[in-house]
């Protein structure tokens, strides 16, 4: 079937294309396109955008930026000021969706760019290196786009929709349903060259995998796995390193919900997962594509937790702080103040279960740290006073761990600040869960002072 889709993709369409004609629907995701970079100003971008207006479920505009476009090359001097542009630009038009376009070499490279890309964890899996190549005359022909070249794009753009409620990412499943439905019963014995061939599987295994990932269907992940691998055998067809680093992503992100949705073989793929994200990191320096390493620091920090919590091995939950502290040094305060915030609430909750195993009070230090950097961006009174009982709960195991008397009394503070904010919003539960922390750490001085004094008696 896929190799039916690879050979009508570039065919012409004969008939008007009434495929993808619009549906009535409230929910449309909002596109945007960018007029392209091309020196010959073709003006592909608003060719582009008139093909896409019939799409069901999607809502296109057009724009010509005020801005040089020259960092599309993608040189990584360059890329921190198209991740900043784009991220103007969708702020700008509320698009749940970005379109960039580059001419190249006679062809069209088309990227997708989304609000908090880096950052967000809503379902999405296209990353912004994510390529989509077309033959330059593409868009210049009289002739509309072919019927299988419009869902593959259209299946694209869906894809890369971050999806905030759950209405969305059903509304997202549904179309991408009718796309694959459509794909699946292409048939042409039109040849195709394998220029575009690992190009074409890679968009094909993220538009299955927008469908499938959260389900427990094996053959399902077969499926998108083997799409993902066929595109890894076409390596003499991808035109840069980024573009392979983007397939291990990607299949690292399918094990990586594999192992949370088919427990049958979880291990398996823990282990998959873990070697993919390390095998695409090879292709995403810290120096040169910082936040797409750091993006994949977090992914691999939280597999290596949920590996310690099936095996109970140290070094997995070692490798967890250490692969979030490399993120935390990526995605800084002042440029990412929302995601550093939960990455430094996670921080904090790794090195408390890292001081309980080890002991250490220089552990028990840094995750109170963590904890009062997350507490810096809280709004909300009750997360603030959860957060405070936390802390609460570190100084109390510094001092039983080191007969630290300061830490204790430190500890003692933060549990009546929680105390106080949970009796004046009349919580209860929370409320006794504190006064029997404050208790125990009572009887923990206490029983220190006693034994500082049987020590003062002593000949």
């Amino acid at each position: 079937m896929f190799r039916r889709l690879l050979q009508q993709i570039f065919s012409p369409a004969k008939t008007p294309d009434t495929s993808v004609s619009a549906a009535p629907s409230a929910e449309r995701f909002k596109v945007a396109v960018v007029e392209f970079f091309d020196r010959k100003n073709n003006a592909d971008g608003q060719r582009l955008t008139g093909f896409l207006q019939n799409c069901d479920g999607l809502q296109i505009s057009y724009m010509v930026p005020d801005f040089d476009l020259s960092f599309l090359d993608f040189e990584s001097r360059n890329f921190f000021d198209l991740i900043d542009r784009g991220q103007s630009l969708l702020k700008q038009t509320g698009a749940d969706v970005l379109i960039w376009g580059y001419s190249e070499n006679g062809q069209i490279r088309l990227n997708f760019q989304t609000p908090r890309q880096y950052e967000s964890d809503d379902g999405s899996f296209v990353c912004l290196l994510d390529c989509m190549y077309l033959p330059a005359g593409t868009l210049g022909g009289e002739e509309p786009f072919s019927a299988a070249l419009t869902d593959l794009l259209a299946g694209t753009i869906i894809s890369a929709v971050n999806c905030r409620s759950k209405e969305r990412m059903i509304y997202k499943k549904y179309l991408l349903k009718k796309i694959i439905n459509r794909i699946s019963q292409i048939d042409s014995a039109k040849s195709l060259g394998l220029d575009y061939m690992p190009y074409i599987l890679n968009q094909l295994g993220l538009i299955y995998m927008s469908v499938a990932a959260d389900g427990k269907n094996e053959n399902d992940f077969k499926t998108i796995s083997n799409l993902f691998e066929t595109a890894l055998k076409y390596q003499k067809q991808i035109l840069a390193p980024t573009h392979l680093g983007c397939i291990y992503l990607h299949l690292g992100q399918l094990n990586d919900y594999a192992s949370v949705y088919m427990r049958r073989r979880s291990g398996f793929y823990f282990r998959e997962a873990i070697r993919n994200y390390r095998q695409a990191q090879k292709f995403f320096g810290k120096y040169t594509y910082p936040y797409d390493h750091g993006h994949i620091c977090y992914k691999l920090s939280g597999l290596y937790y949920n590996y310690w919590k099936q095996t109970e091995d140290l070094q997995a939950l070692r490798d967890s702080v250490s692969q979030l502290r490399e993120c935390e040094r990526i995605f800084t305060q002042s440029q990412f103040p929302g995601f550093w915030g939960r990455i430094e609430e996670n921080l904090g909750f790794l090195l408390h279960n890292l001081a309980l195993i080890t002991k250490s009070p220089d552990i028990c230090r840094l995750a109170v740290n963590a904890y009062r950097n997350r507490q810096k961006l809280v709004t909300q009174t009750f997360h603030w006073t959860q957060i405070q009982e936390k802390i609460a709960g570190i100084h109390y195991l510094e001092g039983k761990i080191s007969a630290n008397t300061e830490a204790l009394e430190e500890a003692l503070a933060c549990y009546h600040d929680a105390l106080y904010l949970y009796e004046t919003s009349k919580n209860g539960q929370a409320a006794d869960r504190t006064r029997a922390g404050i208790a125990k750490t009572r009887q923990l001085m206490a029983d220190l002072s006693d034994g500082q004094e049987e020590e003062a008696i002593l000949p």
